[in-house]
């Protein structure tokens, strides 16, 4: 009977996709993957340390999975790894520990697990390793948007953020490697393809001694290598930082007809001392040039962000001039956080943090006004035509939708009572209403 593994993953995209990977290797080495829930002889948690509570949550699953089998090998990867090795190893529950850039090691490391039954660990000093790890996928679960891994590590050291220091430098991606695994994901029927890394923007940064690199803009070069794969419909970004935005690049990824026109631009606050403060190395008006570079050559971008509130010294004034700066953008979603502390970071030790009232109070503003803002956006949409790749299906009121997305990542349904399978299909639509607050409502166009 063959082993079985069970996986869990906490955090990021980035995360994710490297969870899709390593499942791939157990399956090559003949182990049936089960669900995290059941009973299984081996569990990897792929963790997260973004926070103190996704460090509290990756133990929390660590020991869950001990308690749902004794016997079973419990194997912790990842960021809360490289972030607490010392006190993982510690663990009597944790038997094998396993840090970033060693990822791909981790089946060799349960052979030997196997054989001398002894504690493994694999923690590597990250910022002293220059190489991409290379992990592949040939499949998932989803089988309409798939995430393709380009990056690793940041060298940014944002003053809120322990990413650089557990995922170490920036490391790039092979073009090459990157466009085999979509032209076979691709003809296994993907269609969109979602760009993602620690920090996007850097991607090519320390490739650019090699020929096929374009040095003046290697994100833009791969964008346009992928979108001359055979069976590439779309091409979406991840989290971008405002600063790669510029004229040139803007002109390259305008042209290319799959690339879709939607910007998840990072901005985390409105109010440029706040910035300062962050470590973010723009200013509020530097962004707002970027996202009409943007306006200029697309017609009505969507553009979705991430804000803190509640950051150590934030006063009322700081706060009004985030609000100020969003309605001057507007925005399609905004992504609210509370500020929380996260040891090991300069912005834990400094003065005047917020107390928990005040940053859910300023969190609830911005919820608020991050909703009405999002319903003005998409008005701007009712009926006009665009195109939706089917993802699901969902019963809703007891009537049967299709649901999925158009290019600007505005979530869309339809109902149909034809038996025609629309799955994984790209279709023209007229947005006509909304079904709630959420989901456009649309009709197929003949």
């Amino acid at each position: 009977m063959n082993k079985t593994a069970a996986f869990y993953t906490l955090g990021c995209k980035v995360n994710s996709y490297e969870t899709d990977a390593m499942r791939e290797l157990f399956e090559k080495e003949g182990y049936e993957i089960v669900d995290f829930k059941d009973k299984a002889d081996i569990y990897i948690v792929n963790t997260c340390t973004v926070t103190n509570i996704a460090d509290r949550k990756s133990r929390q699953m660590l020991h869950q999975a001990k308690k749902r089998n004794p016997n079973a090998i419990i194997v912790a990867v990842g960021c809360y790894v490289q972030a607490a090795e010392e006190e993982l190893l510690e663990d009597c529950k944790i038997d094998i520990v396993i840090g970033n850039n060693k990822k791909s090691d981790i089946i060799n490391m349960i052979d030997r697990y196997y054989k001398s039954e002894t504690k493994e660990d694999l923690v590597i000093d990250i910022n002293s390793k220059q190489e991409y790890e290379t992990l592949n996928i040939t499949d998932t679960s989803d089988k309409t948007r798939i995430f393709i891994k380009i990056q690793e590590g940041c060298n940014r050291y944002c003053s809120y953020c322990i990413i650089p220091y557990v995922r170490g430098r920036i490391r790039s991606r092979d073009q090459e490697e990157i466009l085999n695994e979509v032209e076979i994901l691709a003809l296994k029927g993907y269609k969109e393809f979602v760009l993602t890394g620690i920090h996007l923007s850097s991607y090519g940064h320390d490739l650019l001694d090699k020929k096929e690199i374009n040095e003046k803009m290697p994100l833009a070069d791969i964008i346009s290598k992928i979108s001359k794969v055979e069976g590439v419909e779309r091409i979406r970004l991840g989290s971008l930082e405002p600063m790669v935005i510029t004229e040139e690049f803007v002109k390259v990824i305008s042209s290319i007809k799959s690339f879709c026109p939607h910007f998840h631009l990072s901005l985390q606050s409105g109010s440029d001392t706040v910035l300062k403060r962050m470590n973010r190395r723009y200013t509020a008006q530097e962004y707002y040039e970027k996202v009409l570079l943007l306006k200029k050559e697309f017609d009505y971008p969507s553009f979705t962000t991430d804000i803190i509130v509640g950051f150590p010294g934030e006063t009322e004034e700081e706060f009004e001039e985030t609000k100020e700066f969003l309605e001057k953008v507007t925005f399609l979603n905004i992504h609210v956080f509370k500020y929380s502390k996260r040891e090991g970071t300069k912005a834990a030790t400094m003065p005047n943090q917020i107390n928990n009232q005040i940053k859910s109070k300023r969190s609830s503003e911005l919820i608020r006004i991050g909703a009405k803002m999002s319903k003005n956006y998409r008005e701007h949409f009712i009926g006009k035509s665009n195109k939706i790749l089917v993802e699901n299906e969902e019963i809703i009121n007891n009537i049967k939708y299709y649901l999925g997305h158009n290019e600007r990542f505005i979530k869309l349904a339809f109902a149909s009572k034809s038996e025609f399978d629309y799955l994984n299909k790209i279709i023209e639509v007229r947005n006509t209403d909304y079904l709630n607050d959420e989901i456009m409502l649309c009709e197929i166009m003949n």
